[in-house]
């Protein structure tokens, strides 16, 4: 008895076979592991949400030009403790869409506002961080009632960095002006010298300097777009917070680093908390701008108390 021999496989034919399952097989993995939201404008919003749905909902809210994963410390916390922690990369940054638009305070939050509707947050703790500060400032003051309980601003930018008649001891625009030449004259460059310099107090003599933080910065960093990094820079400097400050009535804290080298503590934290109709002010002397990376151990248990108190 002949056997006859299977008809050949065309190249074509293996190719289309094989891409499908590559294809299929991305998918899943996309789905398994990329959790996204898309907005009204169309633009994908990246997000982790790790605990039980029936928890308390901890936000967190990077600073520029960082992801989510800034929070990693604070996220594996309070995760321990019991709650559901939630943290986004903004738009622009880490592993959202890479947006030629919409990188500025009002989209961000925006943003926020669609991700709490779409997450259904309700009774929710805002964390921010520098930037994240102020679209948490943002947020609140335009949040529906019931969705937020308390919120946190930690080397925060509000009310407002940039120097104005009416900002005397804020920051020349000069400075904001030096962070965008930097990066259009080599980004890869100046997110080396951000946090091996200022951010985490790195430069001052005695510092304990970690290069795997610095390299983390970097890679964060990378990750993200540089028009809407460039574009955040005006958004973080120049966007003036006091009107949010005075209609936010939930209770917030306010953290600050004394020896804080990218927001200055006299120009922010005291002036911010004057202007909220329920802040507390805990100043931290000493501290760098990233104190939430360099002292957690300091950090995650204020947080703890005031979501608690």
């Amino acid at each position: 008895m002949s056997v006859l021999p299977s008809a050949p496989v065309s190249p074509l034919a293996y190719n289309i076979h094989t891409e499908a399952h590559r294809a299929a097989a991305h998918s899943k993995t996309r789905r398994t592991d990329m959790s996204t939201i898309t907005t009204k404008d169309g633009t994908e919003i990246y997000y982790k949400d790790w605990g039980s749905k029936d928890a308390q909902p901890i936000v967190f809210h990077h600073g520029w030009p960082l992801s989510a994963d800034d929070w990693d410390n604070q996220m594996l916390y309070f995760l321990g403790q019991g709650y559901r922690v939630i943290a986004h990369d903004r738009r622009g940054h880490g592993r959202s869409m890479q947006t030629a638009t919409g990188n500025e305070m009002d989209t961000y939050a925006a943003d926020v506002i669609e991700l709490a509707k779409a997450l259904d947050l309700r009774n929710a703790i805002h964390i921010g961080h520098s930037t994240g500060g102020g679209e948490v400032a943002h947020y609140v003051a335009r949040a529906e009632p019931g969705r937020v309980a308390k919120a946190v601003l930690i080397g925060a930018v509000p009310p407002i960095m940039v120097k104005s008649e009416k900002n005397p001891g804020g920051l020349p625009i000069e400075v904001f002006d030096g962070f965008r030449a930097a990066l259009v004259a080599n980004r890869a460059q100046f997110y080396i010298d951000v946090p091996a310099g200022p951010f985490y107090g790195y430069n001052r003599e005695g510092a304990k300097v970690s290069q795997g933080v610095i390299d983390n910065w970097w890679r964060q960093g990378m990750m993200g777009g540089t028009k809407a990094h460039y574009d955040c820079i005006k958004a973080f400097s120049e966007t003036d917070f006091t009107e949010d400050l005075k209609t936010i009535e939930v209770p917030v804290l306010v953290m600050h680093g004394t020896d804080d080298q990218i927001v200055p503590y006299a120009d922010s934290a005291p002036l911010a908390v004057k202007l909220l109709k329920n802040g507390t002010l805990k100043s931290y002397e000493g501290l760098p701008h990233g104190m939430c990376t360099t002292h957690p151990e300091v950090v995650n248990p204020d947080l703890l108390a005031f979501i608690k108190g």
